[in-house]
């Protein structure tokens, strides 16, 4: 993929999550890598989505230094670095501070799985980070948190967990490209949702049983997946 098409794709992934309601003002940010180059592109820090220009994304190098780009990366690039690094085969990275996925973080709170529809994008359910110590706040933050969140991880499978929430913070997600990283932020938000109300319903409310889990999770994620469509080139017919 050649840098230009990285930035208009990254540029393209920041601003459907403002058009999804999942930011507002200048929060959140996605971004996107180049693992050949070891170069990542990001929204700039404080950039009013409504002025953001593919021209406007900045590429940094994995130590964060700035390659290309007039204006200053997010302030959230080292956490995203963070997770380029330790999650190997993840493409991109998104971060919001949507209102529901937020109020869990907030809340300090894993959302539960408690039924399919969570279970359909999220194996399990989907951790909160312990809260940050003020030795890291003072030291190197964004480096921190990412780092936060990688310790989160070291039990769970970022493959079949693609989103966290960052106690007190806000939720990040990732996937194969910038654009996932914001589909599942989408999914995150809703599910958060759901969760929410469903609680209020019915606080004494359980993880939905593993084998349920199992079914909805792995009928679209795993080897035997069959939700969806295969994919199949269609060529004309000639006539003879």
């Amino acid at each position: 993929m050649s840098l230009l098409k990285l930035k208009k794709e990254v540029h393209k992934a920041n601003i459907r999550l403002y058009q999804s309601g999942l930011v507002t003002s200048t929060f959140g940010n996605a971004s996107g890598i180049d693992r050949e180059r070891s170069l990542v592109a990001i929204k700039p820090s404080g950039v009013p989505y409504k002025k953001l220009m593919p021209g406007d994304i900045v590429l940094v190098d994995l130590d964060g230094n700035k390659i290309e780009g007039n204006l200053n990366p997010s302030s959230d690039t080292k956490t995203h670095l963070e997770l380029y690094k330790a999650f190997a085969d993840i493409g991109g990275v998104a971060h919001t501070h949507s209102t529901y996925a937020t109020a869990w973080a907030q809340a300090v709170k894993a959302i539960p799985c408690l039924g399919t529809t969570h279970a359909d994008f999220f194996y399990g359910e989907i951790p909160c980070t312990g809260i940050i110590e003020d030795s890291c706040i003072l030291k190197d933050y964004e480096f921190e948190t990412g780092r936060l969140i990688v310790d989160t991880f070291r039990s769970i499978d970022y493959h079949y967990m693609k989103a966290v929430l960052v106690a007190c913070h806000g939720p990040f997600s990732w996937g194969d490209n910038a654009e996932e990283a914001v589909k599942i932020s989408i999914a995150l938000e809703e599910i958060a949702k759901t969760a929410l109300y469903s609680i209020i319903i019915n606080p004494s409310l359980k993880n939905i049983k593993k084998n349920l889990l199992d079914k909805h999770y792995l009928r679209k994620h795993g080897k035997g997946a069959y939700y969806g469509q295969k994919k199949i080139s269609y060529y004309p017919r000639h006539k003879n």
